[in-house]
Order: C-alpha cells, then sequence, then structure tokens
C-alpha cells in the first residue's frame, strides 16, 4: 500500500506543477543552439484523459527554441479512437500546410499511439513522430488506477453516454485497426521514450520496434516537462529541420 501511495504521489506531483519553475532555470531550458527549430511545425498530442492544457509547458519550451507548435485541438483525450485519429490527422494537414511543409508529431501516452496511426496513415505529412511514454506494443498495458478508469468510460458509453470510451475500442475492430497501425512500419524517423519509473504504463510496452528507444527517469506524467527528456529530446528534433528552414 505504501509503494502504491509514494507511486501515485510521483505521478500526481507534475499534474499540479511540481519542478515547473526548476525546469525555467536548467540548461534544458535556457540552452539553445544553431540547431534550433526555426519555424518547423510540430503538433503536440495529449495522453489519455488529457487536454491541450495538459502540454502547454512543452509547447512553450518548443516555441522557445524556434519551432512552430499548436495543440492537437481533440479536447478532451477520451473518444473513439478511430474518430479522434481523424480529427488529428486534418489538425496534422492543416498545420503543414500553414507551416509551410511536413511537420513532427509529439504524443503522451495514448496521444503518441494516435499520432503513430496518423504518421502510418499520412507519412507525407510528418518529419517525425516521438512517442512519450506510449505503450505501443499492447495499447491496454496500464497500472491499476488508468485501468479502472478506462472500465468506468466504457460503462458510461453503454449507459448511453457518447463521445467517451467504447467497448469497440477496447476488443471490437476499432482495437483491432488501432493494432494494425500500431505494429505496421514507419517511414519517417521515430523516437519512443519510456522509464522503467513509469507509474502508469508498462514500459517494456513503449519499446516500439520502429523506433530510437531513448531511456529517462521521471514518471510518467512527468514526461512533458522533464529536463532530462528534454535534453535528450533537442538534438533529435534539431536533426530533422530541414536547411530551407
Amino acid at each position: 500500500m505504501r509503494e502504491s501511495l509514494g507511486l501515485l504521489a510521483r505521478e500526481l506531483a507534475p499534474v499540479v506543477g511540481v519542478g515547473r519553475s526548476a525546469l525555467r532555470r536548467h540548461p534544458a531550458w535556457t540552452d539553445r543552439g544553431p540547431g534550433d527549430g526555426r519555424g518547423l511545425g510540430v503538433v503536440v498530442v495529449p495522453g489519455f484523459g488529457g487536454a491541450d492544457a495538459s502540454m502547454a509547458v512543452l509547447r512553450s519550451w518548443l516555441a522557445d527554441r524556434g519551432y512552430r507548435p499548436t495543440g492537437a485541438g481533440l479536447g478532451i483525450n477520451v473518444g473513439c479512437s478511430a474518430e479522434l485519429v481523424d480529427r488529428l490527422e486534418a489538425r496534422v494537414a492543416a498545420h503543414a500546410e500553414t507551416t509551410g511543409g511536413p511537420v513532427v508529431l509529439v504524443g503522451h501516452s495514448r496521444g503518441g499511439w494516435l499520432g503513430r496511426l496518423v504518421a502510418v496513415r499520412r507519412p507525407e505529412l510528418l518529419r517525425g513522430l516521438v512517442m512519450l511514454g506510449t505503450p505501443v506494443l499492447n495499447p491496454l498495458d496500464t497500472r491499476a488506477a488508468v485501468t479502472v478508469a478506462r472500465r468506468a468510460l466504457v460503462r458510461l458509453a453503454e449507459l448511453g453516454v457518447r463521445g467517451v470510451l467504447e467497448r469497440d475500442c477496447i476488443d471490437g475492430t476499432c482495437r483491432a485497426a488501432t493494432e494494425a497501425g500500431l505494429t505496421a512500419p514507419l517511414a519517417m524517423p521515430a523516437v519512443a521514450f519510456f522509464s522503467r519509473a513509469d507509474g502508469v504504463v508498462g514500459w517494456r510496452s513503449c519499446l516500439d520496434p520502429a523506433a530510437e528507444h531513448v531511456e529517462v527517469t521521471c514518471s510518467h506524467t512527468a514526461m512533458v516537462q522533464d529536463a532530462g527528456l528534454l535534453t535528450a529530446l533537442a538534438p533529435r528534433l534539431a536533426a530533422w529541420v530541414p536547411a530551407r528552414y
């Protein structure tokens, strides 16, 4: 019980803002180099149950480094996977047009595999894909609290509440289509960040065979603002910035 409470506290801390002020003073935030974004578009996708506001720190970091980030525009990430992918695809296409070329997709947790499905469907829209704690190998590899929340949303859908999470996404044709997209090869470079200290998803499920694996030491929720992760992410993003930018 004590271990579970400690894990929960560690995952909740970044949600309430712990560590953000220190990040602003860390070299991961303050250091910039000649390989910065130069206007490259980035679409940032929140995780399960999250909204664009939950990714504000990451978007701010990207903007400060010269990228042109935008939110995913999905509302709260709890709906049908197929519908969310359609909407995310439209967002990516619009941002690619606005910024003048293919963009980078950065997705946290479920947001990462929504991004991967768009990457498989529309590879011409992307220069790269970043997945932060994304259980690609098993989307249902979650810890107790998330599993309970997922079951509750499915039950709400069965009771007639629309726009949440329907059973077809868990064990029907929607899940089958999702799994096919998550195992398909990728036509662009991809990076999968994982942490053995992840208290929300199983870290082994994050090891996408089509991506570079990068281990970090933060909690699942902290991945959107962890200094170590951002330090590792910066040169990888810079490598995807085309010369014309």
